[in-house]
């Protein structure tokens, strides 16, 4: 692997910055409501980088996407409130050209004052930068001097902003909170022991590289918890018919597979003993369903791991040294459905291991609930820490090694009596 072992990541104490131009890739994807920011988790989680930079005398230039405005102009999805909004937290006057690219993000990246910043508008307004597109990452790389990736929420797309652009700069480092989350999930890779895996969410297909690579990690006393609509699958391997619930059935021989290598190695695979049920995902009533209830009623959903489910959860974080929590056990939309991952996230915060969480909603129950201040790590990105942590290279992370080779650039065309 990439991490943990050489070739190292370069850091910010190894690029000079001083009156030079620093491009720092920041995730700025928050949530906007009535044109204001929503939560400014992400914006917050930046400060450390922005700030240490202004302190050594860099010029500094922020580049974020928002949304997915699938590269059109959507007015909406406009990082103007963003731009505000840090104003406001720094002190300082925020930039932002009308233009991802053009003369006009140039002109005010020349006439920026040195107290302040450009956010230049968002990125995936230009068809270039989900593509990767060479000819966007090479722009963008002759208005800075030295690049920066903070944005491991990216880091595991090959997006111009993310890979091109920093192969086309030899200065380039990870920033503060891309050091932070690599050391979190490094502890996550070589956990304290016992070490246990909360995973929920909809899909097994979206998680199983993670779980296969989880249950190949673990050994004898870990733990790995499954719970959310996932959970239905592995249920249905074992022989439980769950009415109208989401299940995959193509999967279910690799869940199987998977819960004979976890038992192989003597891990606790602790799936739902009992679910909250209900009519549908808006149903404004719940019944709680287990075994001993006989059978699934045929029109109901499986929206949420039940009260004893909790108990057995809480009971099996209760002693673990390292914790990893990826995805919601229930439909969280629905507060109905919403208790089984609160339960989760107050075992998890009362959990004396190491504990970290990510991915969109465990991270909306934790700061739901207060709990926040008592988890040691709070990732910034729910697909990129499960993708780290499957094993897989970022490259986002990759391309800041001194390993990475440059971007190639397009050489012209010779001209007639000209030799190639």
């Amino acid at each position: 692997m990439l991490y943990g072992s050489a070739p190292v990541m370069r850091t910010l104490e190894q690029l000079d910055v001083e009156n030079r131009r620093v491009l720092v890739r920041v995730d700025f994807n928050v949530p906007l409501q009535d044109g204001k920011v929503a939560d400014d988790a992400r914006i917050t989680a930046a400060l450390p980088t922005i700030n240490h930079l202004r302190a050594r005398g860099a010029r500094v230039i922020l580049a974020s996407h928002l949304g997915r405005p699938n590269g059109a102009v959507v007015p909406e999805l406009s990082l103007e409130p963003v731009g505000d909004y840090l104003a406001g937290l720094l002190g300082c006057e925020v930039l932002l050209p009308d233009e991802v690219t053009g003369d006009g993000m140039a002109q005010v990246i020349r006439q920026c004052p040195p107290h302040a910043i450009v956010l230049l508008e968002n990125l995936r307004f230009h068809p270039g930068e989900t593509g990767n597109d060479v000819a966007l990452a090479l722009e963008l790389a002759e208005h800075c001097d030295a690049y920066v990736n903070d944005a491991f929420g990216v880091s595991h797309r090959a997006h111009a902003s993310v890979d091109a652009l920093p192969r086309a700069k030899g200065e380039r480092a990870g920033g503060l909170l891309l050091q932070r989350e690599i050391e979190a999930l490094e502890r996550v890779l070589h956990p304290t022991r016992p070490f246990a895996a909360v995973v929920g969410g909809a899909k097994v297909s979206d998680k199983l590289g993670a779980l296969v690579a989880l249950v190949n990690r673990l050994q004898a006393g870990d733990r790995l918890l499954v719970g959310g609509a996932m959970a239905n699958t592995f249920l249905l391997a074992r022989g439980h018919q769950l009415g109208a619930s989401l299940v995959e059935p193509s999967r279910v021989d690799e869940c199987r597979r998977l819960q004979a290598a976890a038992r192989a190695r003597d891990v606790q695979f602790l799936l739902p003993s009992d679910l909250r049920i209900g009519a549908g995902l808006d149903a404004g009533d719940a019944t709680v369903w287990s075994h001993e209830h006989g059978e699934f009623p045929s029109d109901a959903m499986a929206l949420d791991i039940g009260p004893e489910s909790e108990r057995a959860f809480a009971a099996a974080l209760s002693g673990a040294r390292t914790i990893f929590w990826n995805g919601p056990m229930g439909v969280v939309e629905n507060p109905t459905f919403a208790g089984g991952t609160v339960a989760v996230a107050e075992a998890v915060a009362e959990s004396e291991g190491y504990t970290v969480v990510g991915g969109g909603d465990s991270v909306a129950a934790i700061r739901a609930t207060g709990l926040d201040g008592r988890i040691d790590h709070i990732s910034t990105g729910g697909g990129a820490s499960l993708e780290y942590v499957e094993g897989k290279i970022l490259p986002g992370i990759e391309v800041l090694t001194s390993v990475t080779p440059p971007l190639p650039r397009e050489e012209p065309e010779p001209t007639e009596g000209t030799p190639p």
